[in-house]
């Protein structure tokens, strides 16, 4: 399934998947997998990603 949480936060902050992938120390081809659904990243990845984008893991990742 994919993430469309995670495009739309990038998105409001203006930022690229590769300013995000670089952020966060992961490749743009990382992030673009993550967001078609297509890659699960790790919980610790999850929360850099969180972090970066000032949202919490629900608000990114968990279905609810």
């Amino acid at each position: 399934m994919k993430n469309l949480k995670l495009k739309s936060a990038r998105a409001a902050l203006d930022m690229s998947q590769e300013q995000l992938a670089e952020a966060v120390g992961v490749t743009r081809q990382t992030i673009g997998m993550i967001e078609a659904g297509k890659f699960n990243p790790s919980l610790q990845l999850c929360r850099a990603i969180c972090r970066t984008l000032g949202k919490t893991l629900n608000d990114i990742f968990w279905e609810g």
